[in-house]
């Protein structure tokens, strides 16, 4: 838990995550749509780079200079049970109600849920720890 703390745990970092998410690429636009500074973003983005969490292309508009955008890797796509349990984690914590998330296909609450390998359902309590096997 410490070491993803160390990669995504600043505010900054989660919020660019979730504008990625939510179709932000380029840099500008991610910068804007999370509130944060131009100087944050970048060391936050290129941190997220080196981690593996975000690729950065390039691309370039007719007559303009090559710029790049930041997309997420595989790896940051994994982050995708962590983000929608922040969000919905951060819901309950509100005193009114603001959004929601819903699947998209049928309209109903998205929902955070921890489940084991083989599909069950598992609470805090039916959980222990043991070496990870190799």
């Amino acid at each position: 838990m410490e070491y993803a703390l160390q990669l995504i745990g600043t505010h900054s970092a989660m919020v660019l995550l979730r504008e990625a998410f939510w179709g932000g690429r380029r840099f500008d636009d991610l910068a804007r749509r999370a509130g944060v500074t131009e100087q944050i973003a970048a060391k936050r983005l290129r941190q997220l780079v080196e981690a593996g969490l975000m690729e950065k292309r390039p691309y370039k508009e007719r007559g303009q200079r090559t710029r790049y955008e930041y997309v997420l890797t595989e790896r940051g796509h994994a982050l995708f049970p962590v983000l929608i349990s922040l969000i919905e984690f951060g819901r309950l914590l509100q005193a009114e109600p603001g959004t929601e998330l819903v699947h998209d296909g049928c309209g109903e609450p998205v929902a955070p849920q921890v489940r084991c390998a083989a599909g069950h359902d598992v609470s805090f309590s039916d959980v222990v720890i043991r070496k990870a096997k190799r």
